[in-house]
């Protein structure tokens, strides 16, 4: 029988939004991908544990908390790991340059990639009017997500029963309804501003929970997208290319049975 594979190993992986402490969080996927991905540097770009749904009702089963020792493993063995706390894990920032077990926690830092490029980190929730200037619509929002997710799981329940694959309603909805394609563009926008007024190539964040890379007036706009919906995470090559990595779509297509078997294959 052939051995899997090693994790590929890269400069510097991207990830953000695993919401850990909802039930939504894919939290094994996000461990299969870690232990098919490695890197020298990790980047947590917020909403990695989610505060606000922890506060209403703890929900923390056994396949969280190994994502958490996970990464205080691979800090262990070397990787520099930096954590830039998104708003639904704020209280973080109360420890804005401080370590948690090699972890150290930043508002925002820029990248510079092995060809040069530099790129902003942040999280993106500061460009978020809703979440700047009416928290309680935000959390409303948060709790019509959630249920948006809840129903989704039901309904894919069914599909998988009469043999289709996976639909995201809440995906859906954010591509299809106006005001929250216009939304995402908006915030879009004002994040490549604040990455041209600080003067990089590029920026990385997250929160909108939709994957992203482009080229939007000059700048390079990447987003991490999320492991709730997309499970996608950002990944920079030892020569400076950074790729979206899909790892939900993988799994949509071909399984996770076949996942491992291509790589005990490879």
């Amino acid at each position: 029988m052939s051995a899997a594979r090693p994790a590929r190993k890269y400069r510097t992986l991207f990830v953000s939004d695993l919401h850990l402490g909802t039930r939504g969080a894919q939290a094994q996927m996000f461990l299969d991908f870690l232990r098919d991905h490695e890197a020298d540097t990790i980047y947590l770009v917020g909403d990695i544990v989610d505060c606000w749904r922890l506060k209403r009702g703890w929900y923390w089963p056994q396949a969280h908390n190994d994502v958490v020792q996970k990464l205080l493993r691979q800090s262990r063995k070397g990787a520099r790991i930096f954590y830039i706390p998104g708003n639904h894990d704020e209280v973080l920032r109360d420890y804005v340059g401080t370590h948690f077990g090699g972890i150290e926690v930043l508002r925002r830092t820029v990248h510079e990639t092995a060809d040069g490029k530099r790129l902003l980190i942040l999280h993106g929730d500061e460009f978020d009017v809703v979440v700047r200037y009416a928290k309680w619509l935000a959390l409303l929002g948060d709790w019509a997500y959630v249920v948006a997710l809840g129903i989704n799981t039901y309904f894919n329940v069914a599909r998988r029963k009469l043999g289709f694959g996976y639909w995201s309603l809440s995906a859906w909805l954010k591509l299809k309804v106006k005001s929250a394609v216009n939304a995402i563009g908006e915030f879009e926008n004002a994040v490549v501003e604040a990455a041209r007024e600080a003067d990089v190539d590029g920026v990385v964040c997250g929160h909108i929970h939709h994957p992203a890379d482009r080229e939007i007036d000059g700048v390079r706009y990447l987003n991490c997208g999320d492991w709730v919906e997309s499970c996608t995470a950002l990944v920079e090559h030892q020569d400076g290319h950074i790729e979206t990595i899909d790892w939900g779509a993988r799994v949509r297509t071909h399984g996770v049975v076949a996942l491992e078997r291509e790589k005990a294959a490879a």
